[in-house]
């Protein structure tokens, strides 16, 4: 027994339980399970007791806690006792995909305090530092699905991770194509999802899809970064929200998605096209010839965007950057 189990007792009550009812769920003593609770109580969990009732938390903890989110989630959900939590990695997206080569169950969800090199889309760097955002990954394993239908599933993330945010604290996030969501104007969150195929056969073996999501910087924090024009967070845009629900409710979304996938395409593909932020706008894109300019006109059924050109052309874009103008 270790103290993550006492946590997940406490986080998956719901109310008061005793220490003899958690000293038989673990099989220990109750003075084993008196220490543990004394041990996350001094790092800060905010733990109640009562002579007559036992122990309750009384709020979420004071850090990212695998246990406590695990918690939060639904029995039969994909990632329920599969959410791992690492003080600083390199990538999560990095991390997890040596995790899935090595055989980590569909599922897995990776969350890191820090990560000191986070990327992005074409091999951008994505700033993440201590507790200012949340970096989370997550493994797929999807079988029996066209390739078709799995590379149109950046887009889904999109969705699911919108509406995610919605839900965990209200901000009106928008999906700028093909895989950034933007409140009033400005980045809030970036998307990377990548693909693994088998070697041998060729198939697709797995999926992992990250996202880090501007949570707590301030606008000093951005206009050191040289971000100040182009990246906000929910904080400084007035939606505050704790980190462990947050990552409950992109978990959440990411499950209801697996379930949906790919049937349910038409649903997904009517939210991203009714908060995506790009169409309607003059943009700039590269073309076979270089970089052309034009206006996003739609999404199509594969989540590609549609460009009108400036000289009259039409063109789908898609992959690439796609920028704003």
């Amino acid at each position: 027994m270790d103290k993550n189990q006492v946590a997940a007792l406490l986080a998956g009550a719901g109310g008061h339980v005793s220490g003899e009812e958690m000293s038989r769920a673990l099989g220990v003593t109750r003075a084993a399970v008196w220490k543990e609770m004394e041990a996350l109580r001094r790092e800060g969990w905010p733990i109640e007791s009562s002579p007559r009732k036992g122990y309750r938390l009384a709020g979420p903890p004071p850090a990212l806690s695998g246990a406590y989110i695990s918690a939060q989630l639904p029995p039969d959900s994909l990632f329920s006792g599969k959410v791992l939590v690492e003080p600083v990695v390199d990538s999560t997206n990095t991390r997890l995909k040596a995790m899935a080569a090595a055989g980590a169950p569909e599922g897995t969800a990776l969350i890191a305090e820090e990560q000191t090199g986070g990327r992005g889309t074409h091999g951008r760097s994505f700033q993440s530092p201590r507790g200012d955002g949340l970096y989370l990954s997550v493994l797929l394993r999807p079988r029996g699905v066209r390739l078709e239908d799995l590379l149109t599933l950046t887009g889904w993330v999109g969705a699911a991770a919108r509406r995610a945010v919605e839900r965990a604290c209200g901000a009106p996030a928008r999906i700028k194509w093909l895989n950034d969501l933007y409140l009033n104007g400005k980045k809030l969150c970036g998307i990377l999802t990548e693909l693994s195929f088998l070697g041998e056969s060729g198939e697709p073996d797995y999926v992992v899809a990250g996202m880090g999501i501007n949570m707590n910087q301030t606008a000093e924090t951005f206009q050191a970064q040289g971000l100040g024009d182009i990246a906000t967070s929910l904080a400084l845009e007035g939606f505050p929200v704790e980190r462990n629900h947050l990552a409950v409710c992109l978990l959440s979304a990411l499950d209801q998605m697996t379930r949906d996938f790919p049937d349910r395409r038409a649903d997904y593909l009517a939210d991203y096209r009714a908060h995506c932020v790009t169409l309607g706008r003059r943009v700039s894109f590269q073309g076979p010839e270089g970089t052309r300019t034009g206006t996003a006109s739609g999404v199509d059924g594969s989540f590609a965007l549609l460009v009108s050109g400036d000289d009259g052309s039409e063109h789908t874009v898609n992959s690439g950057t796609v920028t704003m103008l």
